[in-house]
C-alpha cells in the first residue's frame, strides 16, 4: 500500500483515541454542575451527544447510569480501535 493510505489510517486511529478522551471528559464534566458552564462544555456536547442520542433511544439510562456511554466506549475500544490498528499496521508495514 502507499503512504497516503498509511497516513489516512493513522489519522483515523488517532481520531478514535482523541474521541475516546473527549468522551471521558464529557462524562466527568457531567458529574460536576460547575464544570457544565461555559462554551467549552456546549462545544463538547455538540461532538458527543449526536453519537449518544440514538443509543439512548434504544437503551435508556438504567438507575442513573448512562448505558449509552458504556456502549459507545466498548464499541470504540473493542471493535473500531483494534480494526483500525490492524488496517494501520497492514498499510504502513511493507510486505516482504
Amino acid at each position: 500500500m502507499n503512504a497516503a493510505s498509511c497516513d489516512l489510517w493513522r489519522v483515523l486511529y488517532w481520531a478514535v483515541n482523541i474521541y475516546t478522551v473527549l468522551l471521558f471528559v464529557y462524562a466527568l464534566a457531567s458529574w460536576f454542575p460547575d464544570l457544565r458552564r461555559g462554551r467549552w462544555f456546549y462545544s463538547l456536547a455538540a461532538l458527543i451527544e449526536p453519537v449518544l442520542m440514538p443509543i439512548r433511544r434504544v437503551v435508556p439510562p438504567l438507575g442513573g447510569l448512562d448505558v449509552a456511554f458504556l456502549i459507545v466506549l466498548l464499541v470504540l475500544q473493542l471493535v473500531i480501535r483494534p480494526e483500525l490498528a490492524r488496517l494501520t499496521f497492514n498499510a504502513c508495514i511493507p510486505y516482504f
